[in-house]
């Protein structure tokens, strides 16, 4: 007895199918480029809650941050707000409180300008983890709990930390 066409194509469609999309996300996923040559720019996405590493254009990776307490961009020292525009980092700190830090250039004159009377604040960084709050490790993306800086977890800021040098432009978007 022939198998009726039907069931043929019933057992390969989906066979087919699930091929197709693993091999459309093969080809649309970020390059695997192993995190030895530095990064030339970062851009955090403060609505996708993300740092993204780009070397010539590439993407190189993509973490998960923790951002201010509050929402909206920085205006002024003490409001718990992550600033959003274009920035350097100007220093890196290994003896950093939050592990290790990479210190950003805010404010910048646009940001003096915009606090007004107050002052603008200063000390943002990209930063891990509190040493007596590291266990936490990725759960600490899961809450905006720093003062202004940008968080990931201990492990993710030693790759960060080792490919991006101080002149890096870092943008942060809203």
């Amino acid at each position: 007895m022939r198998t009726p066409i039907y069931r043929i194509l019933a057992s390969i469609i989906p066979a087919q199918a699930a091929l197709m999309l693993g091999f459309a996300w093969f080809c649309t996923r970020p390059p695997n480029i192993p995190l030895t040559a530095p990064a030339d720019h970062v851009v955090i996405s403060k609505s996708r809650h993300t740092l993204a590493l780009y070397a010539r254009g590439v993407l190189l990776r993509t973490y998960p941050v923790a951002l201010g307490r509050n929402p909206g961009a920085k205006r002024f020292a003490g409001d718990h707000r992550t600033p959003e525009g274009s920035y350097i980092v100007d220093m890196k700190n290994q003896q950093s409180r939050f592990y290790l830090a990479l210190h950003l250039s805010y404010p910048e004159a646009s940001d003096r300008l915009g606090a007004g009377e107050r002052p603008a604040g200063g000390d943002i960084e990209i930063h891990g983890q509190l040493p007596a709050l590291a266990f936490l490790g990725s759960l600490q993306h899961k809450v905006d709990w720093t003062d202004g800086c940008i968080a990931l977890t201990d492990a993710e800021m030693d790759e960060v930390f080792r490919v991006v040098r101080v002149g890096t432009p870092v943008d942060i978007l809203p």
